[in-house]
């Protein structure tokens, strides 16, 4: 996994694969790709935070139904959420490869 964190956040290059972020996870550098074992690496982490989305939306709205709702603890989920959300699309991002049109 750090060597998965490393590649996002430096660019770092890599053999052939998929191109990834050079200069940090919002922006996106030309000709800088992964290798094989960091695409797997990404991979298992999306699907890990794919689950931990869909565990807090389920937890949000068990507290919603429940009644007696704690607003902080329930803004703190989903703000959680939210950035498990950002962070899927830019592992989504740095695993599809640019198609020049």
């Amino acid at each position: 996994m750090a060597a998965c964190a490393h590649a996002l956040s430096c660019g770092a290059r890599r053999g052939k694969g998929i191109v990834a972020p050079k200069y940090g996870d919002d922006e996106m550098a030309m000709g800088f790709e992964l290798s094989p074992e960091e695409v797997e690496t990404f991979t298992a982490e999306l699907a890990r935070l794919r689950e931990e989305h869909r565990d807090l939306d389920s937890a949000i709205d068990a507290l919603e139904r429940v009644g007696s709702i704690n607003q902080i603890q329930v803004q703190r989920l989903k703000k959680r959420k939210l950035y498990l959300k950002d962070r899927i699309a830019q592992i989504e991002d740095a695993l599809t490869p640019d198609i020049i049109a």
